[in-house]
């Protein structure tokens, strides 16, 4: 507990992915090497996350990662809103992302063909879903990040380790009873749900809830409020799970 604790007050201290991005980017403007590590550490998942859900490889997805990188080192000074640095990101990613799948096919020395023409504007047409997708993913890493920093932990080992790891080892790791994983699971997953409405995640508990004020009729109406209340707590775990969130 000595060690979470001082781990704990070095976070509140030290510039780290929790602190608000105009807190990183004021530290980062003012030559704090240690903020642009902690900036490019809270948003390394997302960047890398575009690519590879263009088709790239591990090696062409850390390319762009890095013209990424110096492209952010480069115009932060120039960033009108830094309210809006995520959606910068995001639009420069998936912009050298689409580039990229685009030459990609040129290096084959192969002509596009109609089909082909297609894929690359449905790759376009679809890219307000992507854009949906990236950003709720980099929410529920905030979110997790904001968690007391045992239950960021619990969090990690149970749903980001492959493969994964048994309730013992992971008891041993936090110095827990196997018998209270069970209990503590639950409980730190209903924090990650309040900390993701307080963000303004709107998950399908939250779209069936809007779906239910607009309806009549008390009946149905309190049988999917009974169905939701069932479904807390498996809402929660794959939101944790989080397919491409690593």
């Amino acid at each position: 507990m000595r060690n979470l604790r001082h781990h704990q007050d070095r976070l509140e201290n030290s510039p780290n992915p929790n602190w608000s991005d105009d807190r990183l980017v004021r530290e980062c403007l003012s030559g704090n090497e240690a903020a642009w590590e902690a900036l490019i550490d809270k948003y390394k998942n997302l960047i890398f996350s575009i690519p590879i859900k263009y088709g790239a490889t591990r090696d062409d997805a850390a390319d762009i990662f890095q013209a990424v990188c110096l492209d952010l080192f480069s115009e932060l000074s120039r960033l009108r809103k830094i309210a809006a640095l995520r959606s910068w990101l995001i639009s420069i990613t998936v912009h050298k992302s689409f580039h990229w799948k685009r030459n990609a096919r040129r290096r084959f020395e192969r002509e596009v063909t109609d089909a082909e023409q297609e894929s690359l504007s449905g790759a376009s047409a679809s890219l307000p879903a992507l854009i949906e997708e990236v950003e709720r993913e980099q929410i529920v890493r905030e979110a997790i990040t904001s968690l007391p920093l045992r239950c960021a932990e619990l969090v990690r080992l149970l749903f980001y380790e492959q493969p994964p790891i048994p309730y013992d080892e992971v008891g041993r790791r936090l110095g827990l009873k196997t018998g209270s994983i069970g209990f503590i699971r639950g409980r730190c997953l209903k924090k990650l749900q309040q900390i993701l409405g307080e963000m303004g995640f709107c998950g399908k508990d939250c779209a069936r809830r809007q779906s239910i004020d607009s309806r009549t009729g008390a009946d149905q109406q309190s049988e999917e409020q009974a169905s939701l209340s069932s479904e807390r707590d498996a809402e929660a775990e794959p939101l944790a799970r989080g397919k491409n969130l690593r």
